[in-house]
């Protein structure tokens, strides 16, 4: 690869250069470019020192807040995706508003000072549910993800040009805050195919997004980029030395920028939870910022997965959901608190870059309620809804449903015993024969069969729950919920289904008694009081301690998940969800029957943890 010594994108710039002829502008123009190697800013030197952190895991009443205590570490940039998923989650129909109202976000973040860098996908990953794409995509069975298919590219444009029609608008030129946008994400981890890449670019830049510095970014080996994009490079603890040096290689006339240093790492559904130490970190971060590099920690803050939208990875054939914390050992935790590693960031960037930041904000106390009374409950088996009936088993995605549970009933028609398996589970199964549960079956551990006795007339359900679709990898191209094959008995596949589907999108619209719940699954409901502490109540944390596996909703806030194989014990519950009486917890759970009372904490419990370098 040749020398680079210029890279600019100016003004209207939209057109892709040759790999190696890069030439500066004749004339100034407001925004980021970059020139004989290093980030330029309105004709200035710039270095970027960023922080991520994603609109949709923060309260929207604590924006403001969180952008604030990233001035205060240091940081002069935010990086943020945007979650496709959430914007459509019905196709046609985009969502802006409240939480979703990322052009808010940004505008809070100028307000605070801070320059923006958009990652908009329409892939993220970001251990969020099908990487932020839309799992209505997957009704199309044979449509594929992440390529030049006209089912997937259709769509997928269209989403682009109506997010720049909200966020285009932003860019610095234009009196905004946008200095760069991503080029889809991590591709190199993916695929190989330009042609793909260059109608994401071109996707992008017709969407508006033609006054910012384009890029792309990468962990794997080899980029996935295009000739004229910026390249930068995504790595974890321990490995910046390592990692510029690929860079250098890629990309040997420079910029040079981490696009994500992994600060700390995620938890997954039966694993330990993840720390990195803090003056490592740190130092590394002191390294790469002497250096002249460019940096964005990922995560700054990472906040919360709430409801559904944890995503899953698969590791070495094994299938491994993501649980709803997202606090990934960031320097601000989970609830916007700052941490040792956010004093010793802080410290690190001010002594590498000179600059005095502003004083730490102070936080608000957090609080403990006990005895919150689930006196309140409904079985499942009392509100299932009309059934599909069908010949062949269906998943999810091809009867509309994109989250939740869906239920599989059939009526055995001869007496059998022996090994029942489910082919294709997606993700996990309760099973049952005449309403009680028998066993269940965990697609993380492999398992599909299960030893059962039937006779005939008996009624065999299997309620199976998506515990996240995949959001990295090759395996997105397959990842649908519920059974994706067949259900066999000692091998004989069994037909003719009756199918629910319980997306629980009106939980707090079914008909609960104050009698305990004695067959599972149960929804439970119960109201407790949060007196207010000044303007508003204090932040705690739900103790799922008694509770089995389920969903969790807080004044029709859905929270997060809860399993009893942990490593999250804890739900956060954000003090502005609050209100000083009569607040309304619904806790769906699939093994749990009676009248549980809950208690919150003061502090998380995120499991017992283990020191992890990525």
């Amino acid at each position: 690869m040749k020398l680079l010594k210029h890279v600019a994108v100016w003004g209207g710039l939209g057109v892709l250069f040759s790999a190696c002829t890069f030439a500066a502008p004749a004339v100034p123009a407001r925004g980021l470019s970059v020139d004989h190697g290093h980030f330029v800013l309105d004709g200035k030197p710039f270095r970027i020192v960023a922080g991520e952190m994603h609109y949709t895991r923060i309260p929207r009443e604590y924006w403001r807040a969180r952008l604030q205590m990233a001035k205060a570490m240091g940081l002069n940039t935010i990086t943020t995706y945007v979650f496709w998923n959430v914007h459509e989650a019905v196709p046609g129909h985009y969502d802006f508003s409240g939480q979703n109202d990322v052009a808010e976000f940004i505008r809070e973040a100028q307000q605070e000072g801070l320059y923006v860098i958009l990652r908009p996908g329409p892939y993220v990953c970001a251990e969020w549910e099908f990487g932020g794409l839309p799992a209505w995509l997957l009704k199309d069975g044979d449509l594929q993800v992440r390529s030049t298919d006209p089912n997937f590219m259709q769509p997928a444009l269209r989403w682009l040009h109506r997010l720049g029609s909200e966020l285009a608008p932003l860019q610095l030129d234009r009196g905004g805050n946008i200095i760069a946008v991503q080029v889809e994400n991590e591709y190199g981890s993916y695929g190989h195919d330009k042609g793909y890449l260059e109608q994401i670019r071109q996707g992008v830049i017709d969407s508006g997004f033609n006054a910012s510095l384009l890029y792309t970014s990468d962990s794997a080996e080899q980029p996935g980029s295009l000739p004229g994009l910026l390249e930068v490079i995504n790595f974890g603890v321990g490995h910046a030395k390592k990692k510029f040096a690929q860079l250098h290689a890629w990309q040997p006339g420079g910029p040079y920028m981490a696009g994500e240093y992994w600060a700390g790492w995620f938890d997954s559904w039966g694993g330990p939870h993840h720390v990195s130490p803090p003056g490592l970190v740190a130092g590394e971060v002191d390294w790469m910022l002497k250096q002249g590099y460019s940096v964005s920690l990922y995560m700054f803050h990472g906040g919360t997965s709430f409801g559904w939208m944890n995503g899953a990875n698969w590791n070495e054939g094994t299938y491994q959901p993501e649980v709803s914390s997202y606090d990934y050992d960031s320097p601000l935790d989970e609830s916007g608190r700052p941490t040792p590693k956010y004093d010793a960031l802080r410290k690190a960037i001010a002594d590498a870059t000179g600059a005095t930041p502003p004083p730490v904000p102070p936080t608000p106390p957090t609080q403990a309620i006990a005895g919150i009374k689930l006196d309140e409950s409904v079985s499942l088996w009392d509100v299932l809804p009309a059934p599909v009936a069908s010949h062949e088993l269906q998943s999810m995605e091809a009867l509309g449903q994109s989250y939740g549970d869906i239920l599989y009933r059939k009526r055995i028609e001869r007496d059998f015993t022996g090994k029942l398996r489910i082919h294709g589970l997606h993700d996990y199964a309760v099973v049952f024969v005449n309403g009680k549960r028998i066993g269940t079956l965990d697609r993380r551990l492999g398992q599909d069969r299960l030893p059962v006795k039937l006779a005939k007339g008996d009624t065999l359900d299997l309620l199976v729950q998506n515990d996240g679709r995949i959001n990295f990898g090759d395996k997105l191209r397959s990842e649908r919920k519920g059974i994706l094959g067949s259900v066999t008995l000692q091998g004989r596949p069994l037909q003719d289904w009756s199918i629910y589907s319980l997306p629980f999108s009106q939980v707090d619209a079914l008909h609960y008694s104050h009698a305990a719940c004695t067959q599972t699954p149960c929804v439970y409901r119960g109201h407790f009081d949060a007196p207010a502490s000044g303007n508003a109540a204090a932040d705690t944390f739900l103790d799922t301690t008694g509770l089995g596996k389920g969903m969790v909703w807080l004044n029709g806030h859905p929270l997060g998940r809860t399993w009893n194989i942990g490593p999250q014990r804890t739900l956060y519950v954000p003090g502005a969800w609050l209100k000083p009486r009569n607040n309304r917890l619904i806790v769906l759970d699939l093994l749990v029957g009676g009248q549980p009372v809950l208690n919150t904490l003061k502090h998380p419990v995120l499991g017992t943890t283990v020191v992890t370098v990525p």
